[in-house]
């Protein structure tokens, strides 16, 4: 049964102007006017599709909005031009900036959802449970890019339920505060949640939003709600709107990991969703790799509660495969060292690296089990198993998610189209290193989203389905709030961030830590490395880190890579700081993106955000 992709269906025509005033209101160009539009069925399901189409596309990780995984700790893509990300993560970028801008398309969403609501009960040919239905779907949607808009801009101006035909003065509009953005958006989400059903049956209308994807939001937004960077962050106290309101809150209040722990609890409990499990493998290890990739490749699986279909994968795909050993392959798409280094080891369990010296080399946890230098002849890859190779110790023993996700240089490729291919990234390796055009700077290449069994050198380039919520999420959202809420629950946290290791064929985190019990600074660390581990390029990292209100340590310093540059294939698992130019910058002011110049040149009253 399918749960959630984005809307197919005619798209209205409508316009996007440049002033505040009209980019708050709609324009039928197809000579309709609302009355007409709203008395057919036809018209009114296209009038909703497209409100549909103003949700962040968050599979889209090069020019997108969701192109937050180059922009944070976890992706280290190949490119060094041309590319909008790296002025983010140099720091020279701002107000004026024109990239990742999402401020005018999220109003006009949320305007034409408002003109949905207001003008649905006009239509004769629907029933009015259905069209109680659609005007829920059209609040969840307006809810949800408000929601979208907070985590990104800080707290924004609420319209509400106000007529979007009343004119608004742009000189008189400012944000409110970080607690009535979450109180209306949360608020919202509720009338959703009763009014919505728990499935879809119509195929033809499969991706519609259910009651179990507001409930995921709900559990998202208040999770970020209650971390620091929305809950007492002391730098921001001072932020004052034109009203003389305090814009962020001035104290902490650890009652909201306790709303977090119920929203997510309510969800679990629905006992709708499971983690996805492979029942095609006998052996343990390849059980928890294909079904850590079944996510993606088994369509509408029992894991994902909201997703987006992405019918043709080449655009995604292609990126991920490695140039000139392949025939088509930009080899872009590339993991960063940190993340390959955080991926725990399959038989301890532990995470193996704890920290970096001053030169980058890894601090490494000695009952991991982890080695960073030396080779293991004869390897087998526990899922591409055809063939064995001379594989670096670093990428021996690991955890099934990082055969599952990481092509690692000196690999087999698992695409066996045009014959078996030892892949190596050095310099004079088959996909080797040069000084310009396309290759692998990182060392590895990220493989998740590539489904081995379609064969990309005759064109097969296979679907998948991008989960915006699934269940893991939920999981470890669960046991990070348990962790955190006043009335602490560890054992809670513990049997849920198990659920998702033990999938993956870890042990329990306190078999892996006994040191854990009891410790919830540990706990807190553990959890943080597990959810970087298990949503990986799922664009999570980013805004983890950042509300969190850790980026500014996490997102700093040298771009640490393999040293392809070697002419052999040893000496290039050294690391290196020089293949990837630059340093990356992350400071306070960066935690929130500014209110462009554009939208401040209308809203002469708008209150900048901190540090711009």
């Amino acid at each position: 049964m399918r749960k959630s992709s984005l809307l197919l269906g005619l798209l209205l025509s409508v316009s996007v102007f440049t002033s505040c005033s009209d980019y708050l209101s709609v324009e039928l160009q197809n000579a309709l006017t609302l009355e007409e539009t709203f008395n057919k069925r036809s018209t009114t399901e296209a009038y909703l599709a497209q409100i549909y189409s103003f949700l962040p596309n968050e599979s889209d990780i090069v020019g997108g909005e969701a192109s937050v995984i180059p922009r944070s700790d976890e992706g280290m893509f190949s490119w060094l031009s041309g590319v909008s990300w790296l002025n983010m993560n140099n720091g020279s970028w701002g107000p004026t900036s024109t990239a990742f801008l999402t401020w005018k398309s999220s109003y006009t969403g949320i305007n034409q959802a408002t003109i949905f609501m207001n003008n649905v009960d006009k239509n004769v040919e629907i029933n009015q449970e259905t069209k109680d239905i659609m005007k829920a779907e059209a609040r969840f949607i307006r809810a949800f890019l408000y929601f979208n808009l907070l985590r990104k801009y800080g707290p924004v101006y609420i319209w509400g339920d106000k007529d979007p035909d009343i004119t608004i003065r742009p000189e008189s509009i400012d944000r409110g505060t970080v607690d009535d953005n979450f109180a209306f958006i949360l608020s919202e989400f509720d009338k959703c949640i009763a009014a919505l059903p728990a499935t879809v049956t119509e195929e033809a209308w499969a991706g519609r939003a259910t009651k179990g994807a507001v409930m995921a939001a709900k559990t998202r937004a208040t999770l970020y709600a209650a971390r620091p960077l929305f809950n007492g962050a002391e730098y921001l106290r001072s932020m004052i709107n034109k009203e003389g309101q305090k814009i962020f809150p001035q104290t902490v209040d650890a009652g909201k990991w306790e709303t977090a722990a119920k929203a997510a609890r309510e969800l679990i409990d629905m006992n709708q969703y499971s983690l996805y499990t492979d029942n095609t493998e006998t052996d343990p290890m390849r059980k928890a790799i294909k079904s850590y990739q079944g996510v993606f490749f088994k369509f509408w699986n029992s894991e994902v509660i909201w997703g987006r279909w992405l019918g043709a994968a080449n655009g995604w795909v292609v990126r991920a495969n490695p140039p000139r050993a392949v025939k088509e392959g930009y080899g872009g798409y590339a993991p960063s060292l940190k993340l390959v280094d955080t991926y725990p080891m399959a038989a301890s369990g532990r995470y193996p690296v704890t920290g970096y010296d001053a030169t980058g080399y890894p601090i490494i946890d000695s009952k991991s089990g982890y080695q960073e230098e030396g080779f293991t002849a004869g390897y087998i890859h526990p899922l591409d198993n055809w063939k064995a190779i001379r594989a670096h110790n670093s990428t021996v023993g690991r955890d099934a998610r990082f055969y599952a996700s990481v092509l690692a240089n000196g690999f087999n490729w698992y695409n066996r189209g045009a014959g078996d291919k030892l892949i190596t990234f050095h310099t004079g390796g088959t996909s080797g290193y040069q000084a310009s055009g396309d290759c692998v700077k990182a060392g590895y290449l990220w493989r998740r989203m590539s489904d081995p069994s379609n064969n990309t050198e005759s064109g097969q380039w296979g679907q998948f389905c991008w989960p915006t919520f699934r269940l893991a999420e939920i999981f470890l959202s669960y046991a990070e709030a348990c962790n955190e809420k006043p009335q602490r629950n560890e054992a809670d946290a513990l049997l849920y961030i198990n659920k998702v290791r033990n999938r993956s064929g870890l042990n329990n985190l306190q078999v892996a830590y006994p040191e854990v019990i009891g410790n919830q600074s540990l706990l807190r660390e553990l959890i943080r490395k597990e959810r970087m581990v298990e949503m990986a390029f799922e664009s999570h990292r980013y805004h983890d880190a950042r509300t969190w209100m850790i980026a500014e340590t996490e997102f700093v310093g040298p771009n640490y890579t393999r040293n392809l540059s070697a002419t052999n294939y040893d000496d290039s698992w050294k690391r290196s700081s020089t293949l990837f130019p630059g340093t990356r910058v992350f400071e306070k002011k960066h935690y929130f993106f500014p209110i462009n110049q554009e939208q401040l040149n209308e809203m002469k009253s708008f209150t900048q955000n901190y540090g711009w």
